[in-house]
């Protein structure tokens, strides 16, 4: 799903936060927005996702205006994964996912064979297909975020939108968590959305990345178009070091702040 922003100003309130942004993607691919804290990314990502509605402006889905979609046909196309979810009570991770099928119910009732074959695929798409019996406290952190990202796949989405998917997990989780994004966009096409702070895990997923600062969007471009040391001085008022890993992709090492008053 190819996703346009024209134009758009966004806010809470009297406050602004998000003025005239514009930003292109194409489908299937895996952007990341990223910035420093208070710079609109997750406002930018509740808006493509009509979670809140733009001041001015507009977000645009396959060339349609997502105000015009029918929420119905927007959540069977479009799944978001908030910073913050709670699941009720002693949920399993099969009911959890069973959720993501709601969009796509007829007259109240789950259609059986399709449906059970979607929540199936995300289980084993996530690797939580041993786990689908288990409580969702009785989880692990990151077992407990494979859970709720196979409950949007299970919506069966060409858009996943993803609000810091990789916070409050140890390293290794944030890793498995990034390498199974990638398998998901490589093997089914899902357009990715996502924001994080981990500059060197955005590189390592990402087609583009988006950086704004100061209510708008400062750079959009590939990871080896954007890591420059005078970029990120500019986004994150940082010094940091570069250096090119085993895939070729570009790395960096902050080493100061940059800031004029630290």
């Amino acid at each position: 799903m190819k996703v346009e922003v024209r134009s758009l100003c966004a806010g809470y309130g009297a406050k602004l936060v998000l003025d005239s942004v514009n930003m292109e993607i194409p489908a299937h691919g895996i952007v990341t927005l990223l910035g420093p804290n208070g710079c609109g990314k997750s406002t930018l990502l509740k808006n493509i996702g009509r979670i809140l509605t733009p001041r001015a402006g507009e977000v645009l889905l396959d060339g349609r205006a997502v105000s015009r979609y029918d929420t119905g046909e927007l959540a069977r196309r479009m799944a978001i994964l908030p910073q913050l979810h709670h699941a009720s009570g002693e949920l399993t991770v099969e009911e959890l996912v069973a959720y993501g099928r709601f969009p796509h119910r007829r007259a109240g009732h789950f259609s059986g064979t399709h449906d059970r074959d979607a929540i199936d695929r995300a289980l084993r798409m996530t690797r939580m297909e041993p786990l689908r019996k288990r409580s969702i406290p009785s989880l692990s952190g990151g077992e407990r975020q494979r859970a709720w990202i196979a409950m949007t796949l299970a919506q069966e989405p060409e858009l996943l939108l993803l609000d810091e998917p990789t916070t409050f997990l140890d390293v290794c989780c944030q890793f498995e968590i990034i390498e199974m994004i990638r398998e998901l966009n490589r093997d089914f096409g899902i357009t990715v959305i996502m924001v994080l702070h981990d500059l060197n895990l955005a590189v390592r997923c990402s087609n583009e990345l988006v950086m704004l600062r100061n209510r708008t969007v400062r750079y959009a471009g590939t990871p080896a178009e954007l890591m420059k040391p005078e970029i990120l001085r500019d986004i994150f008022e940082i010094e940091a070091e570069f250096f090119t890993g085993k895939d070729g992709l570009p790395y960096c090492m902050p080493t100061a702040s940059a800031r004029k008053d630290a």
